[in-house]
C-alpha cells in the first residue's frame, strides 16, 4: 500500500517549498548570513570529527561521543541548507516526493539520534564525575559503542515510522509547504487524510524521544551538580562545571527548540514561528555546538594546535 501511494504521488505534481527568504535587500543579507553559518558549521564539525579521529589523546569515550554529535550536526545541516539555497538561487521552489521523503527521513532520524546521544553524553559525565574510580568499567569502549550505536538505531527507527506514515497520506489539495524543507508537521496540514491517529503517534514518539532522554539528563546533571558542590578541590570543581555547562547549553538549545516544534497542538501552530525555530535547530545549533565545545575545551584547542603544527 505504501509503495502504491508513493508511486501515485510521484506521478503527480511536486511539493512546493515556500522558503523563508524573498529577494528584498534585507532577505538577501539574511540569506548570505545563513550561507555563512552553513560554511562555519560545515568546517567546524568536520574539523571536530577529524581532530578526534587523528589525535590519540582524544580517543576517550567523551570525545568519541562528541565526534558522533558533530557527525550528526554535519549531516543535519547538509540535509536542509543546500536544497534551500539551490531553490532560492534558481528561483525554483519545487521538491519531488522522493526528495521530500528523503529530507523527512534524514531530518527526523538525525533529530531523534541526537536526542538520545545527548542523554548518553549526560550519563558519561555522570559516571566520570560521580564514580571516577569505576568510570573505566561503567563507560568502557564496549558500553560506549553500544550506547552510541543505539542512539543511531533509535533515530533511524523513528525516521522509518514517520516515512511509513507520510507515504500513506493523500495530498489532494494545496501542495505548498510553508517551510524551507520538508517537515513532518508541515505535511500534516496539507493532507486530506485523517491524521489524528498519526498526530497521537507523533506525540508518543516525542515523549519517548524528548521527555524520556531529557528526564535522564536532568537526573544525571542533578547528581553531578551535587557531587561537584561537595568537591574539596577548587580546580576540580571549576573543570567539572566548565565541562557540564557546555553540555547543558547544548541540551537547553536543542530540546527547547524541539519541544516547541513537535509538542504543540497542530491548531496552535504558526508557520512563521515554525520557520524561525526550525532554522534555529537545523541551521544555527549545528554551528554553535562545535564552537561551544571547542572554545571552552582546552584539550580540543591543544589537539588543534598539535595537528596544525604537524601540517606546518
Amino acid at each position: 500500500i505504501f509503495i502504491m501511494e508513493w508511486e501515485n504521488q510521484t506521478a503527480s505534481s511536486d511539493f512546493i517549498l515556500m522558503g523563508i527568504f524573498s529577494h528584498t535587500p534585507t532577505h538577501i543579507f539574511l540569506f548570505s548570513l545563513v550561507l555563512g553559518i552553513f560554511t562555519v558549521a560545515l568546517l567546524a564539525n568536520t574539523v571536530m570529527v577529524l581532530l578526534i579521529c587523528l589525535d590519540r589523546r582524544l580517543h576517550t569515550p567523551m570525545y568519541f561521543l562528541l565526534s558522533q554529535l558533530s557527525l550528526m550536526d554535519l549531516m543535519l545541516i547538509c540535509t536542509t541548507v543546500p536544497k534551500m539555497a539551490r531553490n532560492y538561487l534558481s528561483g525554483r521552489k519545487s521538491i519531488s516526493v522522493a526528495g521530500c521523503e528523503t529530507q523527512i527521513f534524514f531530518s527526523v532520524s538525525l533529530f531523534g539520534a541526537e536526542c538520545f546521544l545527548l542523554a548518553v553524553m549526560a550519563y558519561d559525565r555522570y559516571a566520570a564525575i560521580c564514580y571516577p574510580l569505576q568510570y573505566p568499567q561503567l563507560m568502557n569502549w564496549n558500553v560506549c559503542g553500544l550506547l552510541a550505536a543505539s542512539s543511531w538505531i533509535l533515530g533511524v527507527f523513528d525516521g522509518i515510522v514517520d516515512i511509513a506514515a507520510t507515504l500513506s497520506f493523500s495530498y489532494c489539495g494545496s501542495r505548498e509547504i510553508p517551510q524551507f524543507f520538508c517537515d513532518i508537521t508541515a505535511l500534516l496540514r496539507l493532507s486530506c487524510t485523517d491524521t489524528s491517529t498519526f498526530e497521537t503517534l507523533v506525540f508518543i514518539c516525542c515523549v519517548v524521544m524528548l521527555l524520556f532522554p531529557l528526564s535522564l539528563i536532568i537526573i544525571s546533571y542533578t547528581r553531578v551538580i551535587i557531587t561537584v558542590i561537595r568537591m574539596s578541590s577548587g580546580e576540580g570543581r571549576h573543570k567539572a562545571f566548565t565541562t557540564c555547562s557546555s553540555h547543558l547549553v547544548v541540551v537547553g538549545m536543542y530540546y527547547g527548540a524541539a519541544m516547541f516544534i513537535y509538542m504543540r497542538p497542530t491548531s496552535n501552530r504558526s508557520p512563521a514561528q515554525d520557520k524561525m525555530v526550525s532554522a534555529f535547530y537545523t541551521i544555527l545549533t549545528p554551528m554553535l555546538n562545535p564552537l561551544i565545545y571547542s572554545l571552552r575545551n582546552k584539550d580540543v584547542a591543544k589537539a588543534f594546535s598539535r595537528c596544525w603544527g604537524r601540517e606546518i
